[in-house]
């Protein structure tokens, strides 16, 4: 099955593996945590986290994540973005990448992560 990502700090990852649970700070907010396939991460990681260099990628198993995991668009386009309706365990976590921006701010796929 297709792996799906979600980008956050290393802090709050480091955390996740440390509580064995991770929830997004907009989870409370939004009820559910954003997540992306490999062919969107740039996009969407230029669009909302350019310039940050405390990046990492989590590689989640959809099949394990224990919730539901709806694919669908909330922002009016017609591209499909993965969302996880409950905490993520960190169990479904298969991969951790770094995910540091470019000297120019941007990002590109780090190594491992395929499309």
């Amino acid at each position: 099955m297709t792996p799906i990502f979600h980008i956050t700090s290393r802090a709050e990852a480091d955390e996740a593996v440390r509580a064995g649970t991770y929830v997004a700070a907009g989870f409370r907010r939004e009820g559910f945590i954003h997540c992306s396939y490999a062919r969107q991460l740039t996009r969407v990681a230029d669009a909302r986290f350019r310039g940050r260099p405390d990046l990492v990628l989590l590689e989640i198993e959809r099949a394990r994540v224990g919730c539901e995991v709806v694919d669908e668009n909330l922002e009016g386009g017609t591209e499909l973005f993965p969302h996880i309706y409950g905490p993520l365990p960190m169990s479904a976590v298969t991969a951790l990448f770094d995910f540091p921006c470019r000297p120019d701010g941007t990002f590109e796929l780090p190594e491992g992560v395929h499309l």
